[in-house]
């Protein structure tokens, strides 16, 4: 039914999850719920996330509501082989950390071959094969959830082509997800697992964060209050309806970094955090102009903003010096390291331990009420849905009342105020 790392972690995985569940208020007063109504009896959910504790609360409480529940990681280093082995025995879990390509996809497959009625996924490899090789499974699905940007993206271009087969809640779109968990858990996440993974001081270093959406923004920001001289890389060009590459510059400008191109940047980095969604980001002209000994990490899902294929290209020796830093060697001498292998620094096994707990109970909070949504629906049509208003108020509710926060509701006459038009001064 499972396959993961060592059978024999499952004590040391169920701590993990216990020290999860005392610090995931949101989700266990959903599960409570979910115990007694049963919203997915007799639904298969079949799920891509990162396999750490806080994912395993969630799948905790999806099985709870009555779900047959497999699983495997989005990304082939981001498993904690603690938590699948304990999960293992309460589901179908198939993941486990240092995977190569194509057991991540043999994983992928093995939560595609239970035929599941609903998908959670992140970063939409899920998706697109039940788009590609998959097709015949396609009838079954009742819809699915996409966690992170670079999925959402993806969504919108098979949406576009005309490629989308069945409807998607873009959960990493609900304002209380991009708010709390792109801004502030990538910031926190990133610098950890940087700082785990060298030892080395953010204080007076010169950090380059490419990419200033709600990710880059927060990263900036929790770099510069560790002292770190920030530096933001924007592109010109269209980011969406309502914003393009030089609003953000803008932004970044006026939050007090200084704003330039990657060109000018790969001069000064000391430090450089990637957080743009998109491909060679950091290429083959930056790594000469480099200083020795400058670190390169990336935060955005896939392995393809910094070009480690030309990095390794450009190099006369490439070792790996410690666990989640490798070290190039160009052939004029100088060694640029490059950390987690490029993939995703905050998640990366060991030195990466993902979002804080608090940041992942609202996430996952949204995709368990997103997944009961689906349950009940009967003809949402394909495409990619925003996550109803209720349900973003919900989480965000209850959030603050887990931080013993109660909002009072505005009077009567402050309503009627904000909605009229006849008073002036």
């Amino acid at each position: 039914m499972s396959k993961v790392k060592d059978i024999s972690l499952s004590k040391a995985g169920e701590s993990e999850l216990l020290w999860a569940r005392r610090n995931m208020p949101v989700l266990a007063l959903i599960r409570q719920r979910f115990e007694k109504e049963k919203p997915f009896s007799g639904l298969t959910i079949g799920v891509a996330l990162h396999l750490e504790k806080k994912t395993g609360i969630l799948l905790e409480t999806l099985s709870a509501g009555g779900a047959k529940v497999l699983a495997s990681s989005c990304n082939p280093l981001t498993t904690d082989d603690r938590v699948a082995s304990a999960l293992s025995s309460k589901m179908g879990v198939f993941a486990w950390a240092g995977q190569t390509d194509s057991e991540y996809y043999e994983c992928l497959n093995a939560v595609l071959d239970s035929k599941p009625d609903i998908v959670i996924d992140d970063g939409c490899d899920l998706i697109n094969l039940l788009h590609t090789t998959r097709q015949s499974e396609l009838p079954k699905i009742k819809g699915a959830c996409e966690e992170t940007t670079t999925g959402i993206n993806r969504l919108m271009a098979m949406q576009k082509a005309g490629k989308l087969k069945f409807p998607v809640f873009a959960v990493n779109n609900a304002y209380s997800k991009f708010l709390l968990d792109n801004q502030f858990g990538t910031a926190q996440s990133t610098l950890d697992a940087i700082a785990r993974a060298t030892n080395c001081l953010i204080a007076g270093k010169t950090v380059v964060v490419a990419g200033y959406g709600w990710c880059g923004r927060g990263i900036a920001s929790r770099m510069k209050g560790a002292g770190a001289n920030v530096i933001v890389v924007e592109t010109a060009g269209r980011l969406g309806p309502h914003e393009s590459g030089m609003h953000r510059a803008l932004s970044a400008l006026y939050d007090g970094y200084r704003v330039m191109s990657m060109d000018e940047a790969a001069l000064q980095g000391d430090i450089f955090v990637t957080a743009t969604g998109n491909k060679n980001v950091i290429d083959s002209r930056h790594f000469p102009l480099m200083k020795d000994g400058a670190m390169l990490s990336n935060s955005g899902h896939f392995n393809s903003e910094i070009n480690e294929p030309a990095l390794r290209k450009a190099s006369t020796k490439v070792e790996e010096i410690k666990e989640n830093v490798a070290a190039y060697t160009l052939s004029g001498g100088k060694t640029l390291y490059l950390l987690s292998e490029g993939r995703l620094v905050n998640l990366a096994r060991p030195s990466g331990q993902g979002h804080p707990i608090e940041i992942m109970d609202g996430s996952f909070a949204v995709q368990a009420l997103c997944c009961e949504q689906l349950a009940k629906s009967n003809g949402m049509i394909a495409g990619v849905h925003d996550v109803p208003m209720g349900i973003d108020d919900e989480v965000a509710t209850l959030l603050l009342a887990s931080r013993g926060i109660k909002l009072q509701k505005p009077t009567e006459e402050q309503t009627a105020y904000a909605e009229s038009f006849s008073e002036g001064t």
